[in-house]
């Protein structure tokens, strides 16, 4: 996808194994966009210096958005007979949100940036999902389709507002694309948003 700058991309194979499980792909999901939800209310009160214009009326767009997409995944989930679970881990989204250099001036971009490059491979996943249900489950392959467009509007803004905070955003983005994949490569295979590449 030449919109998106990921350093690593997913096979087309990744779509059709995790399709495979789809409760427990929408499940993960579900969670997921509870998380984002979670993570921009959370930035709302992180502002850069002094008031930042604009900064509350984003997070909570944003916020708004991911709210939406939890509300619509779950009644997908829920008419196929499951259901949501109390806890979720993602050690995809953990190792990038360690990356961050908390308690230092920086602290405020690289939340942005990682909620950048979470939203981009979202993003990625998204699309290969789409791709990958068009034969097979059109419920989920439009539901996809719809969530790719979204998500890339989120990547862009959090980009955006970080390299409108900080002039060195970019050299630091490119730091973070190279991690990414790394970390991403390390992740176990399963039906998950961002799960590792290879099926066993």
């Amino acid at each position: 996808m030449s919109e998106l700058p990921l350093k690593s991309k997913t096979p087309p194979e990744w779509g059709r194994a995790t399709l495979a499980d789809p409760i427990a792909l929408l499940m993960d999901h579900a969670l997921l966009e509870k998380k984002a939800a979670t993570n921009a209310l959370e930035l709302l009160t992180r502002w850069p210096g002094n008031w930042f214009p604009g900064w509350v009326e984003t997070m909570t767009g944003v916020a708004r958005d991911e709210a939406v997409h939890l509300a619509q995944v779950t009644r997908i989930l829920l008419r196929r007979g499951g259901k949501l679970n109390r806890m979720h881990r993602n050690p995809y989204a953990t190792a990038l949100h360690s990356l961050v250099r908390k308690g230092t001036a920086r602290e405020a971009v690289d939340r942005l940036l990682v909620s950048a490059l979470i939203e981009a491979r979202s993003c990625e996943r998204f699309s290969c999902l789409a791709a990958a249900a068009s034969d097979t489950d059109a419920e989920l392959a439009g539901f996809y389709a719809r969530l790719h467009s979204s998500e890339l509007g989120h990547f862009t803004t959090f980009l955006r507002l970080a390299r409108k905070i900080d002039t060195h955003a970019d050299a630091r983005w490119e730091e973070m694309l190279d991690h990414e994949a790394r970390i991403l490569a390390q992740q176990e295979p399963g039906p998950r948003i961002h799960s590792g590449h290879a099926f066993s």
